[in-house]
């Protein structure tokens, strides 16, 4: 059976910095292209970031271009996105997903296998 674990979500005033990370088991790491969501309270799921088998191609919300990173280690099984310059409208529960098509605005479709979210609070 597939499964997503993310971490490091904590609260942080604004301006400062977060890493997060999804370890995944049950597939082949590299097959599959990995993003990150966010959910905020009465808003739906946004991407975020999405990232190519090998990691060579890198998308970015319009909303974190700049500010976030997105990286991973195949060898690893790990998933990471670096956070920085938060602000409070980052606050959201972040989760991880895997195998699906990576787009361009925060377009990410189709993907299968989800973790159980981590909590990011960013205050002011």
């Amino acid at each position: 059976q597939v499964q997503m674990a993310e971490s490091g979500g904590a609260s942080v005033q604004a301006g400062e910095s977060l890493r997060l990370s999804c370890t995944a088991s049950g597939l082949t790491f590299d097959d599959h292209t990995m993003a990150w969501f966010r959910q905020a309270p009465g808003n739906g799921r946004e991407g975020v970031s999405c990232i190519s088998w090998s990691g060579a191609y890198t998308y970015y919300a319009d909303s974190v271009e700049g500010r976030f990173t997105i990286s991973r280690d195949n060898d690893k099984n790990t998933l990471w996105l670096q956070m920085d310059n938060l602000q409070p409208e980052d606050t959201a529960m972040y989760y991880c997903a895997a195998n699906g098509v990576c787009g361009d605005s925060g377009h990410y479709t189709y993907f299968d296998y989800w973790g159980q979210g981590t909590q990011v609070t960013v205050t002011s």
